[in-house]
């Protein structure tokens, strides 16, 4: 299963860079060849990714995966839930970071005892 913040990380990659190979996408996501191979294989199912073929040299052929209008607009939606969820995290830290300083405040106080 393909989890939102990968697929938010390859749309974003594959938006600001289409010509990159598969090899080359999955290094930049740090996920093994086969995942990338299946979620690239997912986001052209669901149509938010094109394949298209483009030249790059003489003799040569390639690909270039590109996003459809709706996988802009899926982007732009995941690009909020991604925030929403880091803010989250954030705040979840914030909490976690403010009761642990208290913990060790108390416990500085009852060890002067």
């Amino acid at each position: 299963m393909i989890n939102q913040e990968l697929e938010y990380r390859a749309l974003k990659i594959l938006q600001e860079r289409p010509d990159l190979t598969q090899r080359q996408l999955s290094k930049e996501l740090g996920v093994s060849l086969g995942k990338t191979h299946y979620l690239l294989k997912s986001l052209i199912d669901v149509g938010w990714v094109k394949l298209d073929n483009f030249q790059r040299s003489g003799n040569k052929w390639g690909y270039a995966y590109l996003l459809t209008p709706k996988g802009v607009v899926e982007k732009a939606s995941i690009t909020v839930r991604f925030l929403n969820k880091k803010k989250q995290e954030y705040n979840d830290l914030q909490r976690e970071i403010a009761q642990l300083q208290q913990e060790i405040q108390q416990q500085e106080i009852s060890d002067k005892k």
